[in-house]
């Protein structure tokens, strides 16, 4: 028999009896631990990544200062791809720098950055890499954090489908776009 952990009631996603809207998935607690995203009108969650995808995206996060003229690369913002989809990238470069915002528009990311981990490997492959497509992000960085060293493969749209424009060697990835810069993926 399996042991059924204690919850606390303020911890759980409320019942709701129809799709969510980006607006309701707004209203959530900011503190729940787990990144709760929007597809469609429906919830997808995920728990808090591991020490080793965190000491990657800081690795990948010290390229801020290479990031093009007018822009501005954030770490973890809600990006509303419409108005049933609701994603939250690990990293972004948006071209709305210094914006007070509580999403950014997908219209305004140059750059979305997913690491996979065990829980979101399919949707960061799959579903994710598709929703930005649609959404026109530019550009889609995808790492995999279970290889040892990590892999990251940098895509470009074109004609509404990413191409594959870069990917790491022994580690380390070298991206002449959307910014000009060698990252050591580490961990």
């Amino acid at each position: 028999m399996v042991a059924v952990p204690d919850i606390e009631p303020d911890n759980l996603v409320p019942w709701h009896p129809a799709e969510w809207t980006v607006e309701e998935v707004l209203e959530l607690p900011e503190d729940s631990g787990s990144r709760i995203e929007l597809v469609d009108g429906v919830l997808v969650v995920s728990p808090a990544p591991t020490t080793r995808h965190q000491r990657i995206l800081g690795n990948l996060y010290s390229l801020r200062d290479s990031a093009p003229a007018g822009t501005e690369m954030l770490l973890g913002v809600n990006v509303r791809l419409n108005r049933r989809r609701l994603l939250i990238p690990d990293l972004v470069i948006v071209t709305c720098p210094g914006e007070d915002l509580v999403y950014v528009p997908a219209v305004e990311v140059l750059l979305a950055v997913e690491i996979e981990s065990p829980s979101t490997k399919m949707q960061d492959r799959v579903l994710k890499r598709a929703l930005y497509a649609e959404a026109n992000i530019r550009y889609y960085l995808l790492v995999d954090a279970a290889a040892r060293p990590a892999e990251a493969t940098l895509h470009e749209l074109v004609d509404g489908e990413y191409r594959e424009i870069a990917h790491s060697t022994a580690g380390r990835i070298t991206l002449t776009s959307p910014l000009a810069a060698t990252v050591d993926l580490g961990a």
